[in-house]
């Protein structure tokens, strides 16, 4: 398997396992059943919790374009040096991303989403014949 494909894998495993530790931190501080509801005035949650899930939906927005990019040029035949570089940083950037904008770091989540966005652009760049 490429270094593209293999850390498509790897982002997609990162999202599936990004919900976890603010809806357990939610059911924890409301309730489970508070929690599994959809409550109109939900209690208040500690900072990091909220975070965590804009984190998360961040995720969900990326994965979708990422995953697009690193199967069109691996079905094209373009995948190589610069693609794997390209879902390399994609990957440890959104990484990075989780853990400091979960943290509540305004300047080195900014830097690490660029790491991740900059890895995106590679990717592209390589389809339409530009690296």
């Amino acid at each position: 398997m490429t270094v593209d494909l293999t850390y498509l894998a790897w982002s997609a495993a990162l999202c599936i396992v990004m919900w976890m530790p603010h809806v357990t931190a939610r059911a924890l501080a409301w309730g489970p059943s508070v929690a599994a509801g959809y409550p109109d005035d939900p209690p208040a949650v500690a900072k990091w919790i909220t975070l965590a899930a804009k984190a998360h939906a961040n995720m969900v927005e990326n994965l979708p374009a990422f995953a697009a990019l690193v199967l069109v040029a691996h079905v094209g035949g373009m995948a190589n040096e610069t693609t794997a570089l390209g879902a390399t940083l994609f990957f440890w950037g959104k990484l990075a991303h989780a853990v400091v904008h979960s943290l509540g770091i305004p300047w080195i989540r900014t830097g690490a989403f660029l790491v991740a966005w900059i890895g995106m652009v590679m990717i592209f760049l390589r389809i339409i014949g530009w690296m």
